[in-house]
């Protein structure tokens, strides 16, 4: 019996040993969290309750170079409500006024509000969502109703901003203005003006302590924020609403014409290189049009015709041929190294001049003119092309721009055929942006500008940044040859490929061009034409250039040319910025003498002259002149109706009184 007590003792002690040292463990390891882990679990387990949320700062606007808003930040609130928080005291005497003043601002009656608040407040519900993506305008409304003014820790109001992109003119220029955001894998991505201009646009975040009240369910643990958000500053952008909302539709009616599949409108204000007006439109599946891709910036293809203004200018600087020369078109068909080039007009043009001939396109004429000139040096023509800036992008702030192409001898891709294919504009690659650029210099008097679509930076009315005109190539050719370039710029509208536009009433001056796009393929499946035209208006005195691209017309009309897709888009364009705009025309009849009014001046000048006495007979004397008369010898005159006088209140002959009223009656 002792020795079954013994092994009974021996149990206990190991079982008060096992204890005591789990209690050493426990005290061990309290000890290690309070005091060498502590901190760490401490803020362990604040970030799990309490942390900071990102309140985003209010991007700076976006407008319009007359002032109109392109782009705007809205804020979006939810409120929300945490019914725990009020004391019972302050919920009771508070429910009835607060549900009957959100049942003025939103769709459901008080009682219903009543009824949803005290259920609220009966579950305990720290959570219960009041309204959705309110106005700025009602969330300050709400924000003052009872209770709610009581704040977030007496009054149980949890209010949560969502910051809303804008943009008020619609999907006009949607493109251009662009946008700033995260993608879904948390990359930040964008476009346009939204994009290159967002280190000014964006601001500084703010940020605002929350803590955890239930699973996903986060409120203010303050009414203030940590770190105040800074709102962005505005860009003002080159865009003229008024000249953009021609330029979008002039082209979305010749789309739709035409059953095109995309095109673009860029205008070019000529000395500044601002742009004024840029619109890409493609087709969608159910035929309509949207703003789909910045074509003028990316889209880089070969030119076709539009490319022969660069010809002719080399040409005529190296002064290796005039316009007057004359070429033989062939019949309309010359070969080189066994491939044809042909004229658009069957049988050619017989012989013709080469400024005829680029004022026709004829691609026989220029084609020989550039081959004839430059076989045995082919590199000095493509210098003089990638010195005018085309063999390189324009280095624009926004992302995308598409890459220039120039083949030179020696690339893997010169051959024999390349010089005559890139003088009608095969072989070579550039976006209409960059074509417009060239084509303006011409219009700056060979001033070559960089495109800009913001004008200024600003906080308020101040301004943080302008930006500058700046300057690609001060001088891309002499003045003889502008001078000839322009004059067969301006018959190409008047007597040329584009006379169907020519109007009397505004001067315009241009290139059509017609390239076929993807000709290289054998099959011929993909084959399709892209229809241009550029130029500038008005032609004596250049205010504006614009390109015009149509891609893919619809053969069905049999008519793909771009004098005929393109060109009216050009037109209609220049014909209502002439004819809607403020006119600055001089009034050439201001100096030309009408002999009545002389006569009526004379006797005005002769009476006011003579040093008056006594009060002058105005009777039949136009109202104007006889208030001035009147004034002028120190009378205050009252002139009652409108025409000529009728009556005077002093009689004439009188003496004169300094400031003595007269009345004049008028009829």
């Amino acid at each position: 019996m002792a020795v079954e007590d013994k092994h009974i003792s021996y149990r206990i002690y190991i079982v008060a040993v096992f204890i005591f040292l789990m209690a050493i463990a426990i005290v061990v390891k309290l000890t290690n969290i309070q005091w060498v882990e502590g901190d760490y679990y401490r803020q362990l387990a604040k970030q799990r309750t309490v942390k900071n949320f990102v309140i985003p700062a209010n991007k700076g606007n976006i407008y319009s170079a007359d002032g109109s808003l392109l782009a705007t930040s809205i804020p979006n609130y939810d409120i929300r409500f945490d019914a725990v928080v009020p004391k019972v005291e302050v919920f009771e005497e508070n429910i009835k006024p607060l549900a009957d003043s959100l049942a003025t601002v939103l769709n459901e009656s008080s009682a219903y509000y009543q009824n949803e608040l005290r259920k609220a407040r009966a579950n305990k519900n720290r959570y219960y969502l009041i309204a959705r993506k309110l106005s700025y305008t009602d969330f300050m409304k709400i924000k003052s109703f009872p209770m709610f003014k009581l704040g977030a820790y007496k009054g149980g109001i949890i209010v949560e901003q969502e910051t809303v992109r804008e943009h008020p003119i619609g999907k006009i220029a949607e493109r251009t203005i662009g946008y700033d955001r995260i993608d879904s894998k948390g990359i930040p991505v964008g476009k346009g003006i939204e994009w290159a201009f967002r280190d000014y646009l964006n601001g500084k975040d703010g940020k605002i302590l929350k803590q955890k009240i239930a699973k996903g369910q986060w409120k203010p643990i303050r009414d203030v924020n940590e770190v105040d958000p800074q709102d962005g500053f505005d860009v003002v952008s080159t865009i003229d609403v008024f000249i953009q909302d021609i330029a979008h539709h002039a082209l979305l009616k010749q789309l739709e014409d035409y059953e095109a599949d995309h095109g673009c409108v860029v205008v070019m204000e000529t000395q500044t290189g601002h742009i004024k007006a840029i619109a890409n439109l493609g087709r969608a599946k159910d035929g309509t049009y949207y703003e789909t891709t910045n074509y003028a910036i990316t889209e880089s293809q070969e030119p076709g015709s539009t490319f022969k203004l660069v010809d002719l200018m080399t040409i005529l600087e190296d002064k290796v041929a005039d316009t007057s020369d004359i070429y033989d078109t062939h019949g309309g068909v010359v070969k080189y190294y066994g491939r044809s080039v042909r004229d658009s007009h069957k049988g050619g043009y017989g012989k013709i001049s080469l400024a005829r001939g680029f004022e026709l396109s004829s691609n026989t004429v220029l084609v020989q003119a550039v081959y004839d000139n430059y076989k045995n040096d082919p590199a000095k023509f493509v210098n003089h092309v990638k010195g005018y800036g085309l063999g390189k992008k324009l280095g624009l702030h926004f992302k995308g721009e598409g890459s220039a192409y120039v083949p030179a001898p020696g690339d893997k891709h010169w051959s024999g055929v390349s010089l005559p294919w890139m003088a009608f504009g095969y072989g070579v690659s550039v976006t209409p942006l960059q074509t417009l650029t060239y084509y303006n210099s011409v219009a700056n008097n060979g001033v070559m500008v960089k495109p800009q679509f913001v004008s200024e930076i600003k906080e308020w009315n101040k301004t943080i940044k302008k930006i500058d005109v700046e300057v690609l190539n001060p001088k891309v050719c002499s003045d003889e040859t502008l001078a000839k370039l322009k004059a067969v710029l301006l018959n190409v509208v008047k007597k040329g490929t584009g006379n169907k536009l020519y109007s009397k009433d505004f001067s315009m001056a241009g290139k059509t061009g017609t390239a076929q796009v993807n000709y290289h393929k054998k099959d011929g499946s993909s084959l399709y034409y892209a229809s241009s035209f550029v130029g500038y208006f008005p032609a004596d005195h250049p205010k504006y250039s614009c390109i015009v691209m149509v891609n893919k017309p619809s053969t069905a009309k049999n008519n793909y040319y771009g004098a005929d897709v393109a060109g009216p888009v050009f037109k209609r364009i220049a014909q209502k910025i002439f004819t809607d705009a403020p006119s600055t025309n001089e009034i050439k009849t201001l100096k030309v003498k009408i002999p009545k009014q002389e006569a009526s001046y004379n006797a005005y000048y002769a009476k006011l002259q003579k040093k008056q006495k006594a009060i002058p007979n105005v009777k039949g004397m136009p109202g104007m002149d006889a208030v001035a008369l009147l004034e002028n010898l120190g009378l205050h005159v009252k002139a009652i109706g409108i025409g000529k006088v009728k009556k005077q209140s002093l009689e004439a002959g009188q003496n004169i009184e300094r400031n003595a009223t007269i009345v004049l009656e008028l009829s």
